[in-house]
């Protein structure tokens, strides 16, 4: 096989150029570029506006919503604790826990009321 690309190369109108020795990238540098902004726009920023979106959801917790746990735990939030940090969750008519606000997954809307506002 070796032979068939020397004979490719002599039959070759121009000379085949070496890379040029003052950069070591050479070619390689524009096709990282862009594999840098493909990662960037399709990994990074999604990943960054759901982050937002949870944080927003989190920072507007207030009492009597219904919310789930990271462990799937329903419940109704009874309380808010001074520092914002924990949150106490009503699961039953007696039962009340305490978790970590970031452990709440999701805030659960009543779909009757999304319908009437809309």
């Amino acid at each position: 096989m070796n032979s068939w690309l020397t004979l490719a190369l002599l039959l070759a109108d121009e000379p085949v150029k070496p890379a040029d020795p003052q950069s070591p990238w050479g070619g390689l540098l524009p096709p990282m570029i862009m594999i840098a902004v493909f990662y960037y726009f399709m990994l990074f920023r999604p990943r960054a506006a759901e982050e937002r979106k949870r944080k927003g959801v989190l920072d507007g917790l207030k009492k009597n919503d219904r919310v789930v746990t990271a462990g799937g735990i329903i419940g109704t939030v009874a309380q808010v604790s001074s520092d914002g940090k924990e949150v106490t969750l009503k699961v039953d008519d007696t039962t009340r826990i305490k978790f970590r606000r970031s452990s709440i997954s999701s805030v659960l809307t009543d779909e009757k009321d999304d319908t009437a506002k809309s």
